[in-house]
C-alpha cells in the first residue's frame, strides 16, 4: 500500500468510502450492510488501508454505526473521516453533531472532521469557532472541507484560525476540474485532495455501455449513465483498457492508480465485495509510465459528456416510461 502524509496527518493513498453502507440508493439490499459490510472493512484494513470515510447523511447515521461496528478494537488502526451535514452550522450544533457521530464510530475522537457541503446563509464566522473548540477538546483531531471552491476553502481556514486540511472533492478522468486551482493549491501549502467518486460512480470500470446499463437509483438517475454519454466515453475507456492490458490490471486500478500519481491526492472508492476492496488496495501498487499517464489525460481530454440540461429531455422520457409501466399494473385486467 502507498501512504501519504499530509499536514501531520497519515492515511493509504487508497481510501474506502462507506456511503453504500445501509443506504437504500445504493441498491445494496440488507445481507450487505448487516453482514459484507464488515467483512470488508476488516479485508480493508488487512490489505494496508488506513483512510475509511463516512458521513452523518449516509443512511441518517446508519453507515456511521455499521462502520464503527465493523472496527471495533481495531479503530487505532483507522484514520476515520466523517461528515456533519451543515443544515445548521452553528456552534452548539457542530459541537453536539460531531459528538453524535464519535458516539455512533463508537470513537473518542474523529481524526477528520469535514463539512459535507457549502452553506450559503450560514458564515464560517459562526461554523468554524466549534470547529476550533472541538480540536481543541480532542473530540476532533483535524478540520476538512467538502466541495468548496478554493476561495471559500481558504475563508474556512481563516475563520478557523489554523490549517483545514483537506478538501473532498470529485475528481477522476470524467471530472478533471480540481486541478484548476485545488490541487495546486493544495501541493502547494501541505494540503490535500480526497477524491470521491474516483471511478465516476463506476463508469470507468468499463462494465457499462449503452446497451448495458447500471441499476440502482444513484446510478440510474446520473444523466453520466445515458445511452448517448456511454457512447461518448467508449474512447477513453479504450484507452483504460488498453493500458490495463499492459499492466495484467483492470480499467478500475488504472483510473485509481492514475489519481493517485498526483501528489496531495487520496481516493475513496467504496466496495461492493471484499473481492473489490482488495481490487482496489492492488491498484495503489501499479506503476503507469509518464506516456500512459499522458495518453489518459488525453482521452480525458476528448470526451465531453453531455450536460444535465442537453440530456434532461433524454431523462425524463425515460423516466415517465418507467412509471408509466408501473401504473399499468393497476389498470383494468
Amino acid at each position: 500500500m502507498k501512504y501519504v502524509e499530509v499536514g501531520g496527518a497519515r492515511m493509504s493513498a487508497i481510501g474506502l468510502g462507506t456511503w453504500q453502507f445501509g443506504s437504500r440508493e445504493w441498491g445494496y439490499g440488507t445481507q450487505y450492510a448487516e453482514r459484507d459490510a464488515e467483512a470488508i472493512v476488516h479485508r480493508a484494513l488487512e490489505v494496508g488501508i488506513t483512510l475509511f470515510d463516512t458521513a452523518e447523511a449516509y443512511a441518517f447515521g446508519r453507515s456511521e454505526r455499521i462502520l464503527g461496528r465493523a472496527l471495533g478494537d481495531r479503530r487505532d488502526e483507522a484514520f476515520l473521516a466523517t461528515k456533519i451535514f451543515p443544515v445548521l452550522p452553528l456552534g452548539p450544533v457542530v459541537r453536539q453533531r460531531a459528538r453524535g457521530s464519535a458516539r455512533r464510530l463508537g470513537v473518542k475522537s474523529i481524526d477528520l472532521y469535514q463539512l459535507h457541503q457549502p452553506n450559503p446563509l450560514v458564515p464560517l464566522s459562526s461554523t468554524m469557532p466549534a470547529f476550533a473548540q472541538l480540536m481543541d477538546e480532542g473530540v476532533v483531531g483535524h478540520a476538512g472541507v467538502s466541495n468548496y471552491s478554493l476561495g471559500r476553502w481558504q475563508a474556512a481556514e481563516e475563520a478557523l484560525g489554523r490549517p483545514v486540511l483537506s478538501n473532498q472533492v470529485p475528481y477522476n478522468l470524467v471530472d478533471r476540474r480540481p486541478e484548476g486551482e485545488l490541487l495546486p493549491w493544495a501541493q502547494a501549502h501541505d494540503r490535500l485532495i480526497i477524491a470521491y467518486s474516483p471511478l465516476a460512480q463506476g463508469l470507468l470500470s468499463g462494465r457499462y455501455d449503452a446497451e448495458h446499463r447500471p441499476s440502482g437509483m444513484v446510478r440510474v438517475n446520473s444523466p453520466a449513465f445515458l445511452p448517448e454519454n456511454l457512447r461518448l466515453a467508449q474512447p477513453l475507456l479504450e484507452v483504460l483498457r488498453s493500458v490495463a492490458g499492459a499492466h495484467g490490471a483492470t480499467p478500475s486500478q488504472v483510473a485509481l492508480a492514475w489519481l493517485i500519481r498526483r501528489p496531495n491526492v487520496v481516493v475513496i472508492p467504496g466496495a461492493s465485495s471484499v473481492a473489490q476492496v482488495e481490487a482496489n488496495a492492488a491498484a495503489a501498487e501499479l506503476e503507469l509510465s509518464d506516456a500512459e499517464d499522458q495518453a489518459l489525460r488525453a482521452a480525458s481530454d476528448a470526451f465531453h459528456p453531455r450536460g444535465v440540461r442537453e440530456v434532461w429531455p433524454q431523462l425524463a422520457r425515460e423516466r415517465w416510461a418507467g412509471v408509466a409501466e408501473r401504473l399499468k399494473r393497476f389498470g383494468p385486467k
